[in-house]
């Protein structure tokens, strides 16, 4: 077990915390009797720790050379798993339109199952720039929607980041639909020519055979 998938494994952990947080009765967590933190705030640091784990997982498996098929994997599952239970649960408490988190993880299973079949099919659908961008906005606008329950003037900049995100999701989605289209018209053109070579060869070696000349 390497340090980059014990990030993406914390990160996974950090879910439940998250949830439980998010959706605590309790109006503050005190650490010490001096030091009161709401939940909201708690809630906040949790989610954009788990958020930075997603950074650093990445980087530090490619600077040191320790990409795994392991966290290959892990990674995509820990990084839904978080925007998802963080959209869920800020639903639950209503800070987000429910449709509006319906589009965003339906759009993610959307995704991943497309990108399931095209591997299936022997290729793979790298992750876009638009998919990347998607992320970084996710995170921005969870963490101003959880901000913007104990401080009401990040409202309205939370509402435009879950807009943006919503957009973000569909025009990248479009893009990866557009992606595994061309890519199995590609495949099925390719699969025609071999066909049509191999019936050529056919009819040239029957012609040869009766003493027939091509």
């Amino acid at each position: 077990m390497n340090l980059p998938n014990i990030l993406t494994l914390a990160r996974i952990f950090l879910v439940p915390l998250l949830v439980a947080a998010l959706l605590a009765d309790g109006t503050s967590l005190n650490w010490s009797e001096w030091v009161p933190v709401s939940r909201e705030i708690f809630a906040l640091c949790v989610f954009l720790a788990a958020a930075a784990t997603d950074l650093l997982d990445g980087y530090l498996a490619r600077r040191l050379g320790q990409v795994t098929t392991v966290g290959t994997l892990l990674d995509p599952i820990a990084d839904k798993l978080l925007v998802s239970a963080a959209l869920v649960s800020l639903v639950d408490i209503h800070r987000v339109p429910a449709w509006m988190v319906i589009l965003i993880i339906g759009r993610e299973f959307a995704v991943s199952g497309l990108r399931s079949i095209a591997s299936a099919g022997g290729y793979t659908i790298a992750a876009s720039d638009l998919g990347k961008s998607k992320m970084a906005a996710q995170v921005i606008a969870i963490a101003l929607v959880i901000g913007s329950i104990r401080w009401t003037w990040l409202a309205e900049p939370a509402t435009i980041g879950m807009w943006a995100v919503m957009l973000f999701g569909i025009v990248s989605a479009a893009d990866y639909f557009r992606t595994f289209w061309r890519r199995v018209d590609d495949q099925v053109k390719l699969r025609r020519r071999r066909e049509l070579l191999r019936l050529e060869r056919r009819k040239k070696r029957s012609a040869m055979a009766s003493g027939q000349t091509v």
